[in-house]
């Protein structure tokens, strides 16, 4: 089977699934990278080398191999609005097909200001691609909706998202000190909403010196991971409401060590509001078996987070909310563990790069032999 993904940039979200899809193709796959400009996610490994990546951008060469695997392959997938050209004419061929993507009204629709997406609506639209074999894979619990107030891809959504590696074991390590340990990590600007973990801090510290309490913890630590334009706008607010004690900057490290920091703490608090589209690190929490508290209008809670069992959800931007949740997971006591792991299973059973690829193998031979699809759960599943 040869499957393409026609996509920005191979990163370190995407290259997990490729190395998956290379392997379970027997090498017939091909992830063709579209633009020079760099990792947008941050990432620092070099994926140059792997053996599936054609760098359409690098030559004229490359880039007519690109379209000519784009009309003849089994199976493209396009993810983003560099991908489009390839696409429209794949979609001449009315050869099977998904669209890739993140949600696409984030702002509401606010968001149908974009030239971007005013381009792909008339593009669809106007070629009747409704009509086609072209089909959704949904990184965001969000994505079907949007695509249904806007009519497409009716009847055509799939779960998807990002998928990040995971251990074959679990390795997070009880906390057996009296300090609960809280953590976050995301960059410092306005959407990720660093000052919550700020504010939270503020609200523990009045319960743990106004309210006896008979809690396995007597204090709590939250260490925030990141660089960003609003880092020393926290650093004053954390000063200003008597916190500082309670919280530490650790600036940038390197992904490794995130991980590793995620081993060592009870709870990921997750705050970013609906600019998250999926939020990767929401998997690499639970894969570590770090509780995930999250805002519910991020893109991957709905599909990874059942609430109270392998994580929590809280009220996007309402302190009160989050203060609410944490106070009940410290009441957990060593309940936490429960929950720890059952995170780590959603991760390593459902939503890993090696469950992700053969689902994908699945979906595809079933929409082709127009078989029932017995994916019921997780990637590839029905929206």
């Amino acid at each position: 089977m040869e499957i393409v993904i026609f996509s920005v940039v191979l990163n370190q979200h995407q290259a997990p699934i490729s190395d998956e899809l290379w392997e379970l193709t027997n090498h017939n796959f091909t992830f063709v990278e579209l633009c020079s400009q760099g990792d947008p996610k941050g990432g620092t490994e070099d994926y140059s080398k792997r053996p599936y990546l054609l760098r359409a951008w690098e030559s004229a060469a490359n880039y007519k191999k690109a379209m000519n695997l784009c009309i003849s392959a089994r199976c493209c997938i396009f993810a983003g609005i560099t991908s489009l050209p390839f696409e429209i004419e794949r979609m001449k061929q009315n050869k099977l097909s998904f669209e890739m993507s993140e949600r696409w009204l984030k702002k509401g629709f606010f968001s149908l200001f974009s030239p971007r997406l005013l381009k792909w609506l008339f593009v669809y639209h106007t070629n009747g691609w409704n009509r086609k074999s072209l089909y959704k894979l949904c990184c965001s619990g969000y994505c079907a909706k949007d695509h249904y107030n806007l009519h497409t891809f009716k009847n055509k959504c799939y779960k998807w998202g990002y998928f990040t590696q995971i251990s074959d074991r679990y390795q997070h390590i009880h906390n057996d000190n009296r300090i609960f340990k809280i953590m976050w990590c995301a960059r410092f600007i306005k959407w990720k909403h660093p000052e919550m973990p700020i504010k939270l801090a503020r609200k523990l510290k009045n319960y743990y010196e106004n309210y006896e309490n008979s809690d396995r913890y007597s204090s709590f630590h939250i260490d925030m991971y990141g660089d960003g334009e609003l880092r020393y706008k926290m650093e004053s607010l954390a000063k200003k409401l008597i916190v500082s004690d309670y919280i530490t900057f650790h600036g940038n490290i390197p992904n490794h060590e995130i991980r590793e920091n995620m081993r060592k703490h009870d709870i990921f608090v997750f705050t970013s509001d609906s600019s998250e589209g999926w939020g990767a690190v929401a998997n690499e929490a639970m894969s570590e078996g770090c509780v995930l508290v999250a805002s519910n209008k991020i893109g991957s809670v709905p599909f990874l987070v059942n609430n109270g069992l392998n994580g929590f959800i809280f009220k996007n931007r309402n302190i009160n909310s989050l203060f609410s949740i944490v106070l009940k997971i410290i009441s957990i006591g060593d309940g936490l563990r429960k929950i720890s792991l059952n995170g780590y299973y959603t991760i390593r059973d459902l939503w890993s790069p090696q469950v992700a690829a053969q689902s994908l193998v699945t979906l595809i031979n079933n929409i082709e032999n127009r078989e029932y699809n017995p994916i019921t759960s997780g990637p590839g599943s029905k929206i």
